[in-house]
């Protein structure tokens, strides 16, 4: 795990809010408390459409394994 960057594994970590507050945030950038650094708007590209973003919460849960 890199320092300031949360677990994605954590059954209570990003992964677990609700999809809106993930869409929310990935649309519009989000700096969780105390990292270093900002995820910037749209993942840093700004072609991804609001369906993009929606439909790529599933796929990050599944791939961590939180559901």
């Amino acid at each position: 795990m890199l320092p300031g960057v949360p677990g994605l594994t954590a059954t209570d970590g990003p992964l677990a809010l609700a999809d809106e507050v993930l869409v929310k945030r990935t649309a519009e950038g989000f700096q969780s408390p105390g990292a270093p650094m900002a995820m910037p708007l749209r993942g840093g590209n700004p072609g991804l459409s609001d369906e993009d973003i929606r439909a790529v919460v599933p796929c990050m849960r599944q791939e961590f394994g939180i559901r």
